[in-house]
């Protein structure tokens, strides 16, 4: 029987992160910045070798960036490396599993870590497509296994897809939730399990499209990148896309609905594509738009929306002068 994972420093939970590529390095970051203690483990000594250097050097833009204090710089004091990978998990309460996209290597990967983790510690893979029920599937503690996605780098984009796997256990999504919230990240719920979660589909539609419009001769890779860094992008880093189409539309998202539907009906038909926004559908998007903003003030959240894309302009400018 193992020890449950009651091993921790004080009320901190300790966190091993296993691969040390960008994502475990920035999950290094992400863990020792709240104070916890972390192991970190990678069977290439030389990628272990880099650890400290590379957390070094994040932690000094974070620094200069104002995001990180002064006074916590240090903090490579908090991560230990670690050459064994029964060493690195078995006193973990919490186990990132940050190998390359392959399933057959997380699924050896996590079988091995399941074996020697404490019983009671949460094993979360940061799997980008591939769901936590085809590399846990036929793992004895699969009941703690779940996705946990993330950004990269996590230090920076801070919202992380948590999910579960059928058979994964309520207390293991909420210790998971719980754990990473509390380290300043922002985690995301995904209700069911599809490839790709939702981070990366809503991306892949994009580059699909994008990779059309390039295809198809219609605008350059520099145009289309302008076209989001400067537009669509700058809008979506202070709205998402339903409230950007809710704040753009007087009357809301179920208006804006009404009058463009049928032209992003027609797009998607020219790509084979046929997912109508259905009467039901709307108005369940709807719903759920006048639950977060009443209509009553959507014009104190279009002036909201307007003043933070000045900040950021401003910020943008302000960059620019320096270089």
């Amino acid at each position: 029987m193992k020890e449950p994972s009651s091993q921790q420093h004080g009320s901190r939970t300790v966190v091993a992160i296993i691969g040390a590529g960008s994502i475990g390095t920035g999950f290094a970051v992400v863990h020792a910045s709240a104070g916890r203690d972390v192991v970190i483990h990678d069977v290439s000594k030389r990628q272990r070798d880099a650890v400290p250097g590379q957390i070094d050097s994040i932690a000094a833009d974070l620094v200069d960036a104002g995001l990180l204090d002064e006074n916590d710089k240090n903090l490579v004091a908090r991560i230990r490396v670690e050459p064994s990978l029964e060493e690195a998990t078995s006193g973990a309460g919490f186990i990132h599993e940050c190998a390359p996209e392959d399933l057959d290597v997380k699924r050896d990967l996590v079988t091995a870590i399941d074996k020697y983790a404490p019983d009671d510690a949460v094993i979360a893979s940061a799997s980008s497509a591939i769901p936590a029920s085809e590399i846990a599937e036929n793992i004895p503690g699969r009941s703690r296994c779940l996705v946990a996605h993330p950004g990269n780098p996590p230090f920076l984009l801070r919202t992380i897809e948590i999910v579960p796997a059928p058979f994964t256990s309520a207390e293991a999504t909420d210790s998971a939730r719980n754990l990473l919230s509390q380290a300043g990240m922002t985690p995301i719920l995904v209700k069911k399990e599809v490839r790709g979660f939702v981070f990366n589909r809503l991306q892949g539609a994009l580059l699909r499209e994008a990779y059309c419009l390039v295809r198809d001769g219609v605008a350059s890779v520099e145009d289309i990148d302008c076209l989001v860094r400067d537009g669509l992008g700058l809008r979506w880093s202070v709205v998402g896309p339903f409230e950007a189409v809710d704040l753009n539309t007087r009357g809301g998202i179920g208006r804006h609905a009404k009058l463009l539907g049928p032209a992003y009906a027609a797009m998607g038909a020219e790509r084979g594509q046929d997912d109508p926004w259905t009467e039901d559908l709307v108005h369940e998007v709807e719903a759920q738009r006048r639950s977060v903003l009443p209509l009553d003030a959507w014009e104190e959240r279009v002036a909201w929306r307007n003043r933070r894309i000045m900040s950021l302009l401003a910020a943008r400018d302000a960059i620019d002068e320096q270089k």
